[in-house]
């Protein structure tokens, strides 16, 4: 079995917060300058485009090391079932020569985020809790 190196807690504080994001939607009252008690805080679900969840994730993914952010991408790519745990060097080699400096953007664009990721650490034989509630250091 391959060894990761990005370990599991870190990959379920992102799985926790791509889901979070994964949650949000397009903005269905883009003039709303009610009070949030008055629209069942429906706001907090919307994307604004200016996401403090998008922020912590980039923060979050740009401190990682070279490495940390190969393998997240590798692993993304294996929940995702561009190849199996066999495939693993493959994977994480055309992650490293994707590599352009730009990881979250590439990982926020895509759909369901946290539950790739989460397929992904199956294959290893991990899982992961989703009761954080702050960053893995």
């Amino acid at each position: 079995m391959p060894e990761l190196a990005i370990s599991p807690e870190k990959v379920g504080f992102l799985i926790e917060k791509a889901r979070e994001f994964d949650a949000k939607d397009v903005p269905v009252d883009p003039d709303s300058e009610s009070n949030g008690a008055d629209d069942d805080m429906i706001d907090v679900l919307e994307d604004s485009g200016a996401d403090p969840v998008v922020r912590e994730i980039t923060g979050f993914i740009n401190a990682l090391t070279e490495d940390e952010q190969i393998d997240l991408v590798a692993l993304m790519r294996l929940g995702r079932g561009d190849g199996t745990i066999e495939d693993w060097n493959e994977l994480r080699r055309d992650a490293a020569e994707g590599r352009n400096g730009r990881t979250a953007t590439y990982l926020l664009g895509e759909p369901m985020l946290g539950d790739l990721l989460a397929e992904g650490l199956e294959e290893f034989g991990l899982s992961w809790t989703d009761e954080r509630t702050a960053p893995v250091r």
